[in-house]
């Protein structure tokens, strides 16, 4: 897999959150889920972080800027599951919650891995790993369009508030599908975004069962409704 290409690439721990905090005014969030408190940084003004050159080539938007409410859900249901042997991947991480609530739940840091499309989005990955006491998840720059073919299998594939656009649908199911082992367990968690409504159906076509799960998330004085997607391949 394709490691991390930043320029901070090579700094850790104090002086990484330092540099960040330099570099893009970043904040420090507290965010409560499952059972734990996470200090979480995230780029101060996300819509700076917009590149027109970069969009139009590849419509490229900084998501990962944000702390969004689907992956507090799902960060709580991966820390009240036991640690599955196989690894956990994190596709579009963005900060890097569930990483943590994985490590924090027990996974082994070698069978981590934070991924992204975005290269600085894991510099936030590997500093919110520091600033909450765990140790450093592995990283990869990884396109859905174009998955290494050096990426492993994993027992456990999730993601939140992944489905911006409607193409993702099809990306996000088919990369989901490449990268569980058999007998392996996705999850995609969505705060019901128009653009996720063909995602089921979607996954049956990339040979996946689902099932759904709506969950309820008190968040800024009005209650959300996150449908987390359980995916096993069918094979």
């Amino acid at each position: 897999m394709t490691v991390e290409d930043s320029e901070l690439a090579a700094i850790e721990g104090e002086a990484l959150v330092r540099a960040l905090r330099r570099r893009y005014d970043a904040v420090e969030v507290a965010v409560t889920c499952g059972g734990r408190e996470w200090r979480l940084l995230r780029p101060g003004a996300p819509e700076a972080l917009i590149d027109e050159v970069a969009f139009d080539r590849d419509g490229r938007i900084p998501y990962w800027a944000e702390i969004w409410p689907s992956s507090q859900v799902l960060a709580g249901r991966i820390m009240a599951e036991p640690a599955a042997q196989g690894g956990l991947l994190e596709l579009g991480s963005g900060v890097g919650l569930l990483s943590l609530a994985a490590l924090a739940a027990g996974y082994p840091r070698e069978e981590v891995v934070a991924s992204d499309y975005h290269p600085e989005a894991l510099d936030f990955v590997r500093g919110n790993a520091w600033l909450n006491d765990l140790p450093l998840p592995r990283t990869a720059v990884v396109d859905w369009r174009a998955l290494p073919p050096e990426l492993p299998r994993f027992a456990r594939v999730v993601a939140a508030d992944v489905l911006y656009e409607p193409a993702h649908a099809d990306l996000v199911a088919a990369a989901v599908r490449r990268a569980l082992a058999p007998g392996g367990v996705g999850v995609v968690a969505d705060p019901g975004r128009r653009t996720a409504a063909g995602f089921a159906a979607r996954c049956v076509a990339a040979s996946l069962a689902v099932e759904r799960e709506r969950v309820p998330l008190a968040h800024e004085g009005d209650t959300l409704t996150i449908e987390l997607f359980s995916l096993r391949r069918r094979d």
